[in-house]
C-alpha cells in the first residue's frame, strides 16, 4: 500500500470515528429531551460542536468533510511539480 492510499484510509477512519462520537452525543441529546421529534439537525450541530469544538482534530475534520483537504494537497503537489520543472530539476 502506498503512502497516499494509507493517508486517505487514515483520514477516512478519523472522520468515521468523529462522526460516530457525534452520532452518539446527538442521540444522548435526543433522549435527554424526551425523544421529541423535529430537532435532529439542532442535536447534530450541538453534538458536533461539543465533540470537535476544542479538539486538535477539528480543523482537519472540517477540511475532510468539505473536501477541501484533497484539493489543497493536489494544488500543493501541482505547485511543487511546476516549480521543479521551472528550475530544470
Amino acid at each position: 500500500m502506498d503512502i497516499e492510499t494509507r493517508r486517505k484510509k487514515q483520514q477516512a477512519l478519523m472522520v468515521q470515528l468523529v462522526e460516530r462520537k457525534v452520532r452518539s452525543r446527538a442521540k444522548q441529546l435526543y433522549e435527554t429531551r424526551g425523544q421529541e421529534e423535529g430537532q435532529a439537525l439542532q442535536d447534530w450541530f450541538q453534538a458536533e460542536s461539543e465533540v470537535i469544538g476544542n479538539s486538535i482534530l477539528a480543523p482537519l475534520y472540517r477540511r475532510l468533510r468539505t473536501g477541501s483537504y484533497d484539493t489543497q494537497q493536489d494544488q500543493s503537489s501541482q505547485d511543487r511539480t511546476s516549480q521543479n520543472s521551472g528550475t530544470g530539476a
